[in-house]
């Protein structure tokens, strides 16, 4: 068992439509590879930077994240190689292992499809797209049935 501990710079597009890793950004490696008897078995964690948007109310989502990483690397004429097919298993390339479909498949696992700026973000009014944080308890938008509009006028007028 061999340990690895490296920082890299991420990949670009490393992430989902609303929340991703910065490119270039930092990603911490803390990896364990160990020799088996068809290839190198690759465990660990990566850990980073997340920025993205509240898929409620749009605003900026500044996180960290960490995932696990678990993949099997095959020798060149290993049985696991002659019996899988090329994008099932890792291949070892001149005792070189590309860790980069790993690390996309783990990072993007881990991420939220609709990440939130809190649990219990409100999101934004659907009719002016204001923050709900931001509104007045009686916020609303009154709306008029077409059919009774000439009828509100008569109660408009009797208000006053």
């Amino acid at each position: 068992m061999r340990a690895l501990e490296r920082t890299v710079p991420a990949p670009e597009d490393l992430g989902l439509e609303l929340i991703g890793v910065p490119a270039g950004s930092d990603l911490h490696l803390d990896l364990e590879m160990t020799s088996v008897s068809e290839g190198v078995f690759v465990s660990g964690t990566v850990a980073g930077p997340l920025q993205g948007e509240c898929g409620r109310c749009l605003r900026p989502i500044e996180d960290d994240f960490s995932a696990r990483i678990r993949e099997l690397y095959a020798y060149p004429e290993s049985a696991t190689e002659e019996t899988t097919d090329e994008d099932e298993v890792g291949r070892l390339q001149d005792d070189l292992i590309d860790l980069e479909p790993a690390l996309r498949d783990a990072v993007v696992f881990a991420l939220p499809v609709n990440p939130l700026c809190r649990p219990d973000c409100p999101g934004l009014c659907s009719e002016c797209g204001a923050h709900w944080d931001e509104l007045p308890e009686d916020h609303s938008h009154r709306q008029i049935d077409p059919r009774w509009a000439g009828l509100s006028k008569l109660t408009a007028s009797t208000e006053e």
